[in-house]
C-alpha cells in the first residue's frame, strides 16, 4: 500500500517540524518526530479536503490538532499539501506576526480548523463538529443527494486524555453515535514531566468502550499499512464513534527518544543530526525532496480538488431541485441572520428575564432553521428548550433541542466545535454561577470570533434559598474582564428581546446573556429605547426634569430600584441602565459623555454583584450598592432588602455623597 516515496514524507514532515523547532529554538518536536506517520496516513489516503479553497468547500472533511503544542507537524503538513504556508513561514515559526505560531490558530493560519493548545478542548471541538455534521446531514440530504456527508478527525495526544473536558465531550458522542467521529490517540507514555505511569494508567480501551465508542489498537505507530487498515475500519463503522489508539515513540529517531526530554525543547545541533542520520536525511534544512511533493500534489490536492468539483456538480443539481432548501443552506453558511421580527413588551407585565428569553428563543426558532442549542441539563430552569422542535438525538438528527448533560465544560467546547463547523447558529445555558465550569471554552470562543450565545440564568443572590454555592457574586466582573466576549445583563423583557437581537446579528464575537430568576415588571421607555440603547451598551432610560445632579446607573434587575430611588430623589436624578459594559466602552466619546456627563460626579451604581470594575463609571466620588460578601440560604425577598437592594438604601447611599 505504502512505499518508499510515502516513507521519504514521512521523514519529510518529521524533518521541516524539527527544523522550526530548532530555529525557534522553542516548541515541541517530540509530537511531529512520533505522530508523523499516522498524519501522514491520515492526511495521504483519507483526508477530503481541498487546500485551494481551504474552509469555502462546506462539505470537506474536518482536522483537528487537539494536541496543539505539536503544531510544527500541522504546519508542516500544511505547507506540503499546498495551504498558504511556506517555507519561509516555517522558518518564522513562533515568531512575531508570522503564520506558524506556537499553537494552531483559526482565522490566523490557512487550513487550520480551530485553535487548540489548551488540551482536551480539541477533542470537544471534534464532537462539535461531528454533532453539527450529524444534524445538518439530516436536515438536507435527499435521496440522491448527500450534501452533507464528511468525516471529523482529532489527533491528541495524552494529556488530552487526563483533561475532564474530553471525558465529558466522549460520554456526549457516545451517547449520540456520533459515527463519522475519529480520534487519532498518539499513545507514547510519556507526558510533559515524565513517564505516563506516574500520573495516568487509565485503560483506553475499556474507558472508551464503556462511552459506546469502537475502540481499535495500531501496536507499531511507525507502520504505515498498520495506520491505515485502522482508520479503513473506523470508516466501516456505522454506529458509534471510533478511537484509534497508535502506539508510538515520542521524539522517534533522537537520541533522546521515548523521555519526557523532547517533549517540550528543541533537540539542539547535534541531536537534530543525530534524528536525522536516523531517518536516513540527506537534504539541507528546510528542503523538500521533489517526489515528496509530487506525491502530495497526486494524493490530497488532486483527491481534494476532483471531491470538491463533484460536490459542486452535485449541489447545483441539488438546488434545482431543492431551491429553497439549497438557499437555506447558503446563508447558513455565510452567517446570514433574517430580519427578525420580534415582540415587544407593554408595561404591566412582568416575568423573569429567563421566561422572556424563552419566549424569544421560540420566535427565533420558527424564524432561523439553523437555530439550535440547549442546556447542561438544567432547560426547565434555563428555559431553553424550543417547544415546537424536537430532541437531537442517534434516531433523530434533525432535532434541535440538544441535551449537553451536566457537563458544562464540553458543552461551551462543542459549542465552538458546532459554531467553527458552520452552517447552524448555536446556544447553551447553564445556572450563571456554573459558568466557571465553561470559562476556558468561553475563552477560546471568544479567541476565536465565535458567535456562540450563553444563557446564564439564576443571576444573583436573588436565587435564594439554593444559598451561596448557587448565587453568583464574582462571575460578572471575571465574563466582564474577557476580551472579546458581549457580557449583556437585561433589565426586563425588552432588553432581553434586543439582547437576543444583538447575540444573533454578531458574526465575530460570543454573547452571554445574563438573566435572573425573579420576576422584573417591563419598565417604562424600553419598548421604544431598548434595542438601540443596549446596542449602545447603556442608555438613558428615565432622564431627569431640568438641571442634572446625580446619576443612578444599574443593569438588570435593579433597574427598578434605580427607578424607584428617583421617585424620592427628585427631578434633577438620571437613571441609567447599562445592559453592556463592554459595548458602552465602544462607544464614541461623545456618546458617552452624553449618558455619564464627565461633570456629574454625584454617581451611585447598582448591581447585584461584586463592586469590581465599577470604579471607571462612578469614579472617587461615586458609591456603590453591590455584593462584596458570599450570599446567604433565605427566599430572596428576605435576602435582597438584607444585603441593601431597596430604594430606601439607594436612597441613602446616594444621600450620603458628597
Amino acid at each position: 500500500m505504502f512505499d518508499t516515496t510515502d516513507q521519504l514524507a514521512v521523514n519529510t514532515i518529521r524533518a521541516l517540524s524539527i527544523d522550526a523547532v530548532q530555529k525557534a529554538n522553542s516548541g515541541h518536536p517530540g509530537l511531529p518526530m512520533g505522530a508523523a506517520p499516522m498524519a501522514y496516513v491520515l492526511w495521504s489516503k483519507f483526508l477530503n479536503v481541498n487546500p485551494k479553497t481551504g474552509r469555502k468547500w462546506t462539505n470537506r472533511d474536518r482536522f483537528v490538532l487537539s494536541a496543539g503544542h505539536g503544531s510544527a507537524m500541522l504546519y508542516s503538513l500544511l505547507h506540503l499539501a499546498n495551504y498558504a504556508v511556506n517555507i519561509d513561514d516555517l522558518k518564522k515559526f513562533r515568531q512575531w506576526q508570522s503564520k506558524t505560531p506556537g499553537h494552531p490558530e483559526v482565522g490566523h493560519t490557512d487550513g487550520v480548523e480551530a485553535t487548540t493548545g489548551p488540551l482536551g478542548q480539541g477533542i470537544a471541538n471534534a464532537v462539535g463538529m461531528a454533532m453539527a455534521e450529524a444534524h445538518l446531514a439530516a436536515q438536507y440530504n435527499k435521496p440522491g443527494f448527500n450534501i452533507v456527508d464528511h468525516y471529523t478527525y482529532a489527533l491528541n495526544g495524552d494529556g488530552d486524555l487526563m483533561e475532564g473536558v474530553s471525558q465529558e465531550a466522549a460520554s456526549l458522542a457516545g451517547k449520540l453515535k456520533l459515527d463519522k467521529l475519529i480520534l487519532l490517540y498518539d499513545s507514547n507514555n510519556i507526558s510533559l514531566d515524565g513517564k505516563l505511569e506516574k500520573s495516568f494508567t487509565d485503560d483506553i480501551q475499556k474507558r472508551f468502550e464503556s462511552y459506546n465508542w469502537q475502540y481499535l489498537l495500531v501496536k507499531d505507530g511507525n507502520d504505515l499499512d498498520e495506520i491505515a487498515i485502522a482508520i479503513a475500519a473506523a470508516k466501516k463503522e456505522t454506529s458509534r464513534p471510533t478511537i484509534i489508539e497508535v502506539k508510538t515513540i515520542i521524539g522517534y529517531g533522537s537520541p533522546k527518544q521515548g523521555t519526557s526530554a523532547v517533549h517540550g525543547a528543541p533537540l539542539g545541533t547535534e541531536g537534530v543530526e543525530a534524528a536525522k542520520k536516523v531517518y536516513g536525511w540527506n537534504y539541507e534544512p528546510f528542503e523538500v525532496p521533489f517526489e515528496v511533493s509530487k506525491r502530495f500534489l497526486d494524493t490530497i490536492v488532486s483527491r481534494g480538488e476532483a471531491l470538491e468539483q463533484e460536490w459542486v456538480v452535485n449541489f447545483k443539481a441539488y438546488a434545482l431541485k431543492y431551491p429553497q432548501l439549497a438557499k437555506q443552506y447558503e446563508k447558513a453558511f455565510d452567517n446570514e441572520t433574517p430580519e427578525l421580527e420580534l415582540s415587544k413588551y407593554e408595561m404591566g407585565e412582568s416575568k423573569a428575564s429567563r421566561v422572556t428569553s424563552q419566549e424569544v428563543i421560540q420566535e427565533l426558532s420558527a424564524q432561523m432553521p439553523n437555530f439550535w442549542g440547549g442546556s447542561a441539563d438544567l432547560s426547565s430552569s434555563n428555559n431553553t428548550m424550543a417547544k415546537a422542535e424536537n430532541d437531537f438525538m442517534p434516531d433523530n438528527y434533525e432535532g434541535r433541542n440538544i441535551w449537553f448533560g451536566v457537563r458544562e465544560f464540553a458543552m461551551g467546547a462543542t459549542m465552538n466545535g458546532i459554531a467553527l463547523h458552520g452552517g447552524t447558529r448555536v446556544y447553551g445555558g447553564t445556572f450563571f454561577v456554573f459558568s466557571n465550569y465553561m470559562l476556558p471554552a468561553v475563552r477560546m470562543a471568544a479567541l476565536q470570533n465565535l458567535p456562540v450565545t450563553y444563557i446564564w440564568t439564576h443571576d444573583s443572590i436573588a436565587v435564594g434559598e439554593d444559598g451561596p454555592t448557587h448565587e453568583p457574586v464574582e462571575q460578572l466582573a471575571s465574563v466582564r474582564s474577557m476580551p472579546n466576549l458581549d457580557v449583556i445583563r437585561p433589565a426586563d423583557g425588552n432588553e432581553v428581546t434586543a439582547a437576543w437581537k444583538h447575540a444573533l446579528l454578531s458574526k465575530t464575537r460570543p454573547t452571554a446573556l445574563i438573566l435572573t430568576r425573579q420576576n422584573l415588571p417591563i419598565l417604562e421607555g424600553t419598548n421604544e429605547l431598548a434595542e438601540e440603547g443596549l446596542n449602545h451598551g447603556a442608555y438613558i432610560l428615565a432622564k431627569e426634569e431640568g438641571e442634572l445632579e446625580g446619576i443612578l446607573i444599574a443593569t438588570g434587575s435593579e433597574v427598578t430600584l434605580a427607578i424607584e430611588a428617583k421617585k424620592t430623589l427628585g427631578k434633577g436624578i438620571r437613571v441609567v441602565s447599562m445592559p453592556s459594559m463592554n459595548l458602552f466602552d465602544e462607544q464614541s466619546a461623545s456618546y458617552k459623555e452624553e449618558v455619564l456627563p464627565k461633570e456629574t460626579r454625584k454617581r451611585v451604581a447598582i448591581e447585584a454583584g461584586t463592586s469590581y470594575g465599577w470604579g471607571k463609571y462612578i469614579g472617587l466620588d461615586g458609591s456603590t450598592v453591590t455584593v462584596d460578601k458570599w450570599g446567604a440560604s433565605a427566599p430572596a425577598s428576605t435576602i435582597l432588602p438584607a444585603y441593601g437592594f431597596t430604594a430606601k438604601n439607594i436612597i441613602k447611599v446616594y444621600n450620603e455623597l458628597n
